[in-house]
């Protein structure tokens, strides 16, 4: 057993109420709850999963320790998270999308 975090965006108080009942919220929609059992984090992401559906515009990623896996740690997501994870090398990283940038990005032109 070990520290369990779960983040949220944009959901109902329903979703947060329950994940105060169960975990610390250690900054809003951030939750962490140590020595969280495997079958105890298992419930709670399948409340979370259940209720999933009925949110508008909102995200759910859960993470923990999980030495069996890359970078030692577990990633569980519900909704379209601002980032993806990717596994390199055995390592599991955040990953951004580039923005574009354009010759009306306000930076002076390059061309001679």
């Amino acid at each position: 057993m070990s520290m369990t975090v779960v983040v949220t965006r944009n959901v109902s108080d329903r979703m947060r109420g329950f994940l105060a009942s169960a975990m610390l919220e250690a900054s809003p929609g951030v939750y962490c709850g140590f020595y969280l059992s495997k079958a105890v984090r298992e419930r709670i992401w399948s409340v979370l999963d259940d209720w999933f559906p009925k949110e508008t515009d909102a995200s759910v990623v859960m993470l923990w320790r999980e030495p069996s896996l890359p970078g030692g740690q577990g990633i569980r997501t519900l909704g379209t998270t601002p980032i993806s994870f990717v596994e390199k090398d055995g390592m599991v990283l955040a990953m951004k999308p580039l923005q574009s940038s354009s010759p009306d990005d306000g930076h002076p032109s390059r061309h001679r």
